[in-house]
């Protein structure tokens, strides 16, 4: 399972929100590098692992995700060798990816203390509403500790008063996808480009390339989550980027939920004789299909070929059933 971040934030898999912010902040001040100079190194990990584990237990998605699958799985370890680090999970009809990569731990010890001190009072002085810079520029952090912290700590040099950051919202972009795409399953690459947030301010534009595996069966409207793929900026959290299936129409074949429908002209003669008729078609995966039809058709009738519609994604093993509808096409009457 890997790291147990509830045995790290020593709490147990029922905290609430409050109980594991009380943890965090008892637990950060405990491990913060700059209060244990003389075990600086452990302390560090030890204080990356708190702040980790505090960022996936008070996410509802990133927690749910982490008690299904654990650390492996969050972090992309259950997906395919092709996926690119991403993980998918299923949440209703259909999958959604997620990849997940910690935050600064210094961001996160920002965002939860805000400007309240931790420090049982000190450095409070101020000015109007006990929050914000002042005392020549520094934070009271680096004020209540006589510079132990230092003055950069927090990463992005985000003034305190601006409490905690919000989060973009996620930039949804369609995914077009072929019927065959989808019955088969298939990898498609995606080029992005986007900006990258530095301590100094600065925007840098990166260019990635994300990695989709699009599973058999998968339905339109699945969507692809890649967590906080979006423009960095500061003192706000990146955006998800999300990607929508988006079935193409299919020259022959129509999709009904797992079943795939397909029209067949028949003349009257040929919808009328009791020794039925042949069909011939290609399936989706490219393989002949002879359907011989022994009932006598008519324009309600329903061919029904259980096993050959699209996988079930739940189950990919399992398909649904192929539909043939008939149109029955009459003579000409001069």
């Amino acid at each position: 399972m890997g790291m147990d971040y509830y045995e790290i934030l020593e709490v147990d898999k029922n905290a609430t929100d409050e109980e594991l912010k009380k943890a965090y902040r008892k637990l950060a001040m405990k491990w913060h590098p700059d209060k244990n100079p003389n075990n600086n190194k452990d302390a560090e990990t030890k204080f990356k692992q708190i702040s980790e584990a505090y960022e996936v237990l008070s996410d509802p998605q990133k927690r749910a995700i982490y008690d299904r699958y654990g650390e492996g799985g969050l972090k992309g370890g259950m997906s395919s060798p092709d996926a690119g680090g991403a993980s998918f999970f299923r949440t209703g009809d259909g999958p959604t990816v997620f990849r997940f990569n910690p935050r600064n731990a210094n961001t996160i010890f920002a965002e939860v203390f805000g400007c309240c001190s931790p420090f049982g009072g000190m450095g409070m002085g101020m000015g109007v509403g006990g929050c914000g810079r002042g005392m020549r520029g520094r934070s009271w952090v680096s004020r209540s500790f006589g510079g132990m912290f230092r003055e950069d700590m927090f990463g992005e040099g985000r003034p305190m008063s601006q409490g905690p950051r919000c989060k973009a919202p996620p930039i949804e972009n369609t995914l077009p996808c072929s019927l065959e795409e989808l019955y088969k399953g298939t990898t498609k690459k995606m080029k992005i480009s986007r900006e990258i947030a530095y301590a100094s301010g600065k925007t840098l534009p990166v260019e990635e390339i994300l990695t989709i595996e699009i599973q058999p069966g998968w339905k339109n409207g699945t969507k692809i989550t890649f967590l906080e793929k979006g423009n960095e900026q500061p003192n706000v959290i990146a955006a998800d980027l999300v990607f929508i299936i988006d079935e193409k129409p299919h020259s022959v074949f129509t999709r009904d939920g797992n079943d795939l429908v397909v029209t067949h002209k028949v003349s009257l003669a040929e919808a009328e004789a009791l020794t039925g008729s042949t069909i011939q078609l290609t399936a989706l995966d490219g393989r002949a299909l002879t359907i011989v039809v022994n009932n006598v058709i008519d324009p309600n009738y329903e061919e029904v070929i259980s096993g050959e519609g699209m996988p079930i994604s739940k189950d990919p093993s399992k398909r649904g059933n192929l539909r043939i509808k008939f149109n029955i096409e009459f003579p000409n009457m001069v």
